[in-house]
């Protein structure tokens, strides 16, 4: 019966892995009642590299290449297999091929904005997104941490574990860069290598190399982007007070000018809130104007009506012409807004 079983038994002579399809990373040769011949021809082609397995230990890696298996070339086996001497029947040992070719346009993002510290801002909330590629980098790492006994690993199988690595480590990249977030959002080179930094050693932990990683956008929420809109006029006109006024009215006409013609904005409550407004535009805007203005005879009559001197009245209407000419306001709101002053005062 020993015989016979010996018989039947099949010998592998050559042991290979033509590689199928795109994005696997892991394949162990089918081994299901087959045993090695010693001397057989183990073939790892470029981008691949080989691991024998032995009863669940890792044994002997092999790089491309023809490799003759003899005790001589599986070193680590002979020793977990106690050899003393070339082994001259067939053994049997679990043999993965391992793709070290690089994964590429392997996608990351931010699915919700994520919270830095900045030392512009103190604190930003921020959205990026990019892609990245990868390698098998050490197949007994990998096969021990990650792919393990299975007989097909895939990209897809660890894209998630991936995936929370970038997004886990995009804070502390920031921040140890000390790199603004202006400066982060306009040199995505610069945020790519601090994030590169801190990712790679933990790539390696898995026995993966982080070839190369992009930064593709980065970009705030809708309503702290309007936020550093205002911060980056403010910074147009640096210290001054007056001009920032003027900067913050500008941007506020338009505002006002709707809310007189609207329905939401009539009433007494919204008439009384646009004029106050208007009131506050026409003071800081007569500080900037030239002194000694006169106000038409009805204008000044409404003004004195409504307790407000007459030069401010011109010098709000004045200012808002200016406004009209340079494109900030249109016509029609002008002469909304316009309409509204006189009509409010009397």
């Amino acid at each position: 019966m020993a015989l016979m079983d010996f018989i039947k038994k099949q010998f592998i002579d050559v042991v290979q892995w033509t590689e199928d399809a795109d994005g696997t990373l892991a394949w162990r040769f089918p081994m299901a009642g087959l045993e090695i011949q010693n001397g057989a021809q183990l073939v790892v082609r470029e981008s691949q590299m080989a691991l024998f397995v032995n009863e669940g230990k890792a044994a002997d890696v092999f790089g491309p290449g023809s490799h003759t298996l003899t005790t001589q070339t599986l070193p680590v086996l002979t020793y977990l297999k106690h050899w003393d001497k070339l082994f001259e029947s067939p053994f049997k040992s679990d043999v993965y091929f391992f793709s070290t070719r690089q994964q590429l346009d392997q996608k990351w993002g931010t699915p919700q904005p994520i919270t830095i510290r900045d030392k512009d801002f103190g604190a930003v909330r921020l959205r990026a997104f990019g892609n990245y590629s990868f390698r098998v980098s050490d197949p007994k790492l990998f096969h021990t941490e990650i792919s393990g006994t299975r007989e097909r690993y895939e990209t897809l199988d660890i894209d998630g574990q991936l995936r929370s690595l970038v997004l886990q480590h995009i804070s502390n990249a920031v921040a140890s860069s000390d790199i603004a977030f202006l400066d982060l959002a306009g040199n995505q080179l610069m945020f790519a290598q601090a994030l590169t930094q801190q990712l790679a050693p933990e790539f390696a932990k898995i026995g993966l190399a982080l070839e190369k990683l992009t930064v593709q956008n980065v970009s705030l929420p809708e309503d702290l982007q309007k936020v550093l809109d205002q911060k980056i006029g403010m910074g147009m006109v640096g210290d001054d007070m007056a001009r920032f006024m003027q900067y913050q009215t500008a941007q506020a006409i338009p505002k006002f000018a709707e809310g007189g013609t609207g329905g939401g904005g009539s009433g007494m409550a919204g008439d009384a809130m646009g004029l106050g407004a208007g009131v506050a535009l026409g003071q800081v805007l007569a500080q900037n104007l030239t002194a000694g203005l006169q106000a038409p005879a009805n204008v000044a009559a409404v003004a004195q009506a409504a307790g407000v001197k007459p030069e401010e009245v011109i010098a709000t209407l004045e200012k808002l012409g200016e406004l009209t000419a340079k494109g900030v306001l249109t016509q029609q709101e002008f002469d909304a807004k316009k309409a509204e002053l006189l009509k409010k005062l009397v």
